[in-house]
């Protein structure tokens, strides 16, 4: 493999300066490159369905996340939403597949929803939230096609990328237990166990079965464990309520069951529906925030992600560079883009392509078996929406956990980088505003820095970026001196 670039190869250089390429090739092994990357088409299309089984769960998940009110009290219907999640990721795997020609699977990011519809939809509408996600996946192309990614990753220190990652899986697990009734506002407390310290009702109780069952069969290494654990925790919801154990009304996002056929046609009602402007109320402050903060959640993981999982497949060097990788990292930020025209939020890498990758795939072509797995799923909306809304939070708890494991990264003895991580974690989840967290990582890097008189490892990027987290936080009484005087 030739190292002089991150660029995509032509078909004589992804083979290897110097490799003889074997005659009679069907096509499907010239165009992806099967054979020279020690693959076969019967191992991609097994690592294509692996990696769907294994992120499948998603076409569940982001509909529960984005099923909040925006600002004017409207909410995306359920059918809809898993039509957009479901075209959004196969639309993106399939160029991901047929252009980037790398084993790589793209799906609504967990963390970008969270942002949406926990910092984003409650100040706006949701096309114009969609919109925010149009923006955010242009600002990351540019920044591919610019080179700038590089220097923000290399500016930006190790630790707080692990500490946003860490708040980030934090602040979807308390979604998630939220969602599924384990935790509650409080009265004398801001939050309690079940609605009076207790758990109250079968549907909670479902979901921390399944909770269980999930880490359970990921102890134990089982492929697939969050679909195993949704499938099972649903068949056992449609089990209990068939025989009058829970009353219609106990569960949050309705009773699981079949209303008519489990096949329908698509529902495209949200699809296109992005709003530019009109954020007057919002102020272009918060507007530029909004968008900074989708940049974050979306750009870190996918690079991580992408060369992880390059490497897992053996088409990266010890330099972490890979045949394609700028065209990945452009996909990828079309994701956003993309996402946010359908109404599912933005796309990202998923790291469930490794389990593909594990089972053989090489190629684009497990990535074009995946698209076409979740394009199929657009038929079979009412059959996905039987699943109960308690049991699809059980997998957000379990992401959440999985985030968290970047925490044996963190050199916990040095404060200077201890204090950053531990405030970018728990202010995320406690603010419920992944920005928050963000900018009390930053900025307490920063000071602490110059606390110990080593001023001069903060680099200009750094610095500019606690200029504008300063202004954030003290935005509020900037604002009122400045209409006093």
């Amino acid at each position: 493999m030739t190292q002089q670039s991150l660029e995509p190869r032509t078909t004589a250089e992804d083979a290897g300066e110097g490799t003889r390429v074997p005659a009679g090739r069907s096509w499907l092994d010239r165009y992806f490159h099967i054979t020279q990357r020690g693959s076969s088409v019967s191992r991609e299309v097994r690592g294509g369905v692996t990696t769907f089984m294994a992120m499948a769960y998603i076409l569940l998940l982001n509909p529960l996340i984005l099923s909040g009110k925006d600002a004017a009290g409207d909410t995306l219907g359920q059918n809809a939403l898993i039509t957009a999640t479901a075209f959004a990721a196969a639309f993106t795997t399939l160029l991901m597949g047929f252009f980037g020609k790398v084993p790589l699977a793209l799906a609504a990011g967990l963390s970008v929803s969270g942002v949406l519809s926990s910092q984003v939809a409650p100040q706006m509408t949701w096309p114009q939230a969609m919109g925010m996600c149009v923006m955010y996946g242009v600002v990351i192309m540019l920044l591919v096609v610019t080179g700038l990614r590089e220097l923000i990753m290399n500016a930006i220190p190790l630790a707080l990328k692990h500490a946003i990652t860490m708040g980030i899986g934090l602040f979807v697990a308390l979604i998630g237990f939220y969602k599924a009734g384990f935790v509650h506002q409080g009265e004398a407390t801001p939050v309690t166990l079940g609605p009076t310290g207790e758990l109250a009702g079968w549907p909670v109780l479902l979901f921390a079965v399944t909770l269980l069952a999930i880490f359970m069969l990921q102890a134990r290494g089982i492929p697939g464990a969050i679909l195993i654990g949704i499938v099972g925790g649903t068949v056992l919801a449609v089990i209990l309520n068939a025989v009058g154990a829970i009353a219609p009304k106990q569960w949050a996002s309705g009773a699981p069951e079949l209303h008519g056929s489990a096949v329908s046609m698509p529902d495209f009602s949200i699809f296109g529906k992005v709003e530019f402007g009109g954020w007057g109320q919002v102020g272009a402050m918060t507007v530029g925030m909004i968008v900074f903060t989708l940049v974050l959640a979306g750009f870190f993981d996918a690079m991580a992600t992408i060369i992880g999982v390059g490497t897992e497949a053996k088409l990266a060097d010890a330099q972490g560079r890979m045949p394609g990788l700028s065209k990945a990292l452009f996909i990828d930020g079309a994701g956003g883009a993309i996402g946010g025209v359908a109404g599912a939020s933005g796309q990202t890498v998923f790291v469930e392509s490794a389990t593909g990758v594990g089972e053989g795939a090489r190629t684009g072509l497990a990535s074009v078996v995946t698209g076409l797995f979740f394009a199929a799923c657009l038929f079979f909306t009412p059959l996905t929406a039987i699943v109960p809304g308690e049991v699809a939070a059980a997998a957000l708890v379990v992401i959440g956990a999985m985030m968290m494991m970047n925490a044996r990264h963190v050199d916990w003895a040095d404060r200077a980088t201890a204090i950053p991580v531990f405030l970018t974690v728990v202010i995320m989840p406690f603010t419920y505003s992944i920005t928050a967290g963000v900018a009390a990582g930053v900025v307490s890097y920063v000071a602490i820095k110059i606390a110990q008189g080593r001023a001069r490892e903060i680099g200009a990027f750094m610095w500019g970026l606690t200029l504008i987290f300063l202004v954030y936080f003290a935005l509020n009484p900037i604002e009122s001196w400045m209409g006093v005087h």
